[in-house]
């Protein structure tokens, strides 16, 4: 069975419904250090604008000149701040701004964060990939 495409209409109108849409880069920033602070989005984030004498107008000068960075302090926003639904397979390489999210889905309260349940996390996620690296060199011998 084929699936339905979705029309341009449908899709801006599923868009509206995503925290990112007609959200300035500077208010999102803002939000971000006004919940968790510098430090925190520092070691999610691992961007020295985070690190050395952070402030959000340099900041916002670095994301704009950086998609990649942009993109994944958005990821960051919807995923860990709003705590919206992950990206489906099909949107999944699009980027943030251009997913889209059910009708009247409201973003839940932030993830509650500290740096050391950062550290964690990210330790977690190296270790499972070094597993993963080592498990895929053994089966090509």
């Amino acid at each position: 069975m084929a699936s339905k495409m979705m029309t341009d209409e449908e899709r801006i109108e599923l868009q509206q419904n995503n925290p990112l849409h007609g959200l300035k880069l500077e208010t999102l920033l803002q939000e971000l250090v006004d919940f968790y602070g510098w430090d925190i989005l520092d070691a999610a984030m691992r961007f020295n604008c985070f690190n050395t004498n952070p402030s959000i107008a340099s900041s916002v000068k670095y994301l704009k000149k950086t998609e990649w960075a942009r993109e994944k302090l958005e990821n960051f926003y919807l995923y860990r701040f709003k705590r919206m639904p992950r990206a489906s397979a099909e949107e999944y390489d699009l980027p943030p701004r251009a997913r889209t999210f059910r009708h009247g889905l409201k973003p839940k309260e932030p993830m509650p964060l500290t740096v050391d349940s950062i550290l964690k996390s990210q330790a977690k996620a190296a270790s499972s990939f070094k597993d993963r690296s080592s498990r895929g060199r053994s089966q090509r011998r």
